[in-house]
């Protein structure tokens, strides 16, 4: 790298560059960044310590929370404490770590999201054989999956970064350090590295979303033969999923599912995937599924 780069840090240009909204922006996202950690931390509690919970498809719960607050503070910190700054810098080791750590936790997070559906499926399909086929030991092992997944895929992305030359602009028309900004400022073309970065990023997100819609397709047309209790609980938790789903995977198809680096609303995508979503999450788990907020006003 030496031989191929010569720039130490980044300056970021930030969310916007107005002082006085970054103000704003401060006090904001700061509120955000403490519901988001706080809402998370409160369903892995109660998770942890509901054994009625911890037996059940909410086991994958404790996974999704920690992932989106892993998420979270590996971006909105930063970005928060940049709103003081009027040049936003961050060093070349730094941003390659938080390069690496949100696609990690991404990439671990959309096996999850899969993990999770599968087991929704094998709940309303095949209910009586369910606790076979959904053990503890098979939640461990899709779990083992996620976080492995999730670091082959960073991994990856390194790999293509680090062969890139910086040697000469490094201002980054971002808040944080991702692909397609990095990209930008390449001493090289990139057209290849583009393709790689779609095929890596966004064709498996477009594949998985596809994959999940589908797979809920099939769930929805196999409620017909149920109850009408059993459809509306059903409907409620599948209804939650595809919540999340949906909101998770669109922004990322927004940013990482295109053949070219340029793309206007790439921050606001990325504001939504990485710092709302989290937000989001325990909102949409919480306020539509009854067993977890008896849980929690049992618990707290």
């Amino acid at each position: 790298m030496e031989n191929q780069s010569c720039v130490t840090e980044f300056i970021f240009l930030g969310l916007l560059q107005n002082s006085k909204v970054e103000k704003i922006l401060f006090v904001v996202f700061s509120l955000v960044y403490l519901a988001t950690i706080g809402g998370n931390m409160i369903i892995v509690v109660t998770i942890v310590y509901s054994p009625a919970l911890l037996g059940s498809p909410m086991y994958f719960l404790i996974f999704l929370s920690l992932l989106d607050a892993c998420t979270s503070s590996t971006v909105t910190p930063k970005m928060i404490i940049d709103f003081f700054y009027e040049r936003k810098t961050i060093s070349f080791e730094c941003c390659m770590t938080q390069l690496f750590t949100v696609h990690f936790f991404a990439g671990a997070e959309v096996i999850i999201l899969s993990a999770m559906a599968y087991d929704h499926y094998v709940a309303i399909c095949k209910p009586l054989h369910y606790s076979s086929i959904m053990n503890r030991r098979v939640c461990g092992i899709l779990v083992g999956v996620a976080w492995t997944g999730g670091f082959l895929h960073s991994i990856i992305q390194i790999i293509f970064t680090l062969q890139l030359p910086f040697c000469g602009p490094n201002v980054i028309d971002h808040y944080l350090c991702d692909l397609f900004p990095l990209l930008k400022l390449a001493c090289t073309d990139t057209h290849i590295f583009v393709i790689l970065v779609f095929a890596n990023s966004g064709s498996i997100c477009i594949l998985i979303f596809s994959i999940l819609l589908v797979s809920y397709g099939v769930i929805l047309y196999s409620l017909r033969s149920h109850s009408s209790e059993g459809q509306l609980k059903a409907l409620s938790t599948c209804g939650s999923h595809i919540t999340v789903v949906v909101l998770f995977f669109v922004p990322c198809i927004l940013t990482y599912a295109r053949l070219t680096s340029a793309f206007s609303f790439e921050k606001n995508a990325v504001v939504f995937t990485a710092v709302l979503t989290p937000l989001l999450n325990p909102m949409v788990y919480t306020f539509r599924n009854k067993e977890m907020k008896n849980a929690i006003r049992k618990m707290w």
